[in-house]
């Protein structure tokens, strides 16, 4: 298991099923030398990028849990990590969705 998964695992361990499936997959999709809150910020953009790329699709709701949850655990990370970052961290994730949409 990576440090990627062994982290989720850590600090998804009480989330439905299928939700934590779903981060794990959006996760682990992300090339591995990425600093762990990058990497778990980029898989957050992956997720919400499905879901604006398929408006109102109940299909994709899962997806919007997932983004959620990854930028929740990207700030988790990066509070971790380097708390004294974190509002830095947390800006350029706001400037990158805002990009992106």
């Amino acid at each position: 298991m990576t440090a990627l998964a062994d982290w989720l695992e850590q600090h998804t361990a009480r989330a439905p099923a299928e939700l934590r499936a779903r981060v794990v997959e959006y996760a682990l999709a992300i090339p591995s030398p990425e600093p762990l809150p990058a990497a778990l910020a980029g898989a957050a953009r992956q997720a919400l990028a499905r879901v604006v790329a398929h408006p109102g699709d109940r299909a994709v709701a899962l997806d919007l849990l997932a983004a959620d949850a990854l930028i929740t655990l990207a700030l988790l990370a990066q509070a971790q990590h380097d708390p004294g970052e974190l509002s830095a961290f947390a800006t350029s994730i706001l400037q990158a969705v805002r990009h992106d949409a």
